[in-house]
């Protein structure tokens, strides 16, 4: 027998639970606070670095404008 829509959307939540719930590897606590820690700092870094590349170039565009304009 053909399954309807509504039986198969509720299908894929019951196999979606099931493997959530049964076949899903969790990381432990140690881990997942270790991976923040890292993606933490990486973000940070990258803030701090495209924070400097955009200070070049706003006094790169900054002292050519002066000599351009003035």
């Amino acid at each position: 027998m053909k399954k309807n829509f509504f039986q198969k959307i509720n299908d894929y939540f019951k196999e979606s639970y099931n493997e959530l719930v049964h076949k899903v590897s969790w990381p432990t606590v140690q881990e997942l606070s270790s991976s923040t820690v890292i993606v933490m700092t990486a973000s940070l870094l990258m803030a701090a670095v495209i924070f400097l590349i955009d200070l070049c170039f706003e006094s790169a565009v900054t002292f050519f404008c002066d000599k351009i304009f003035s």
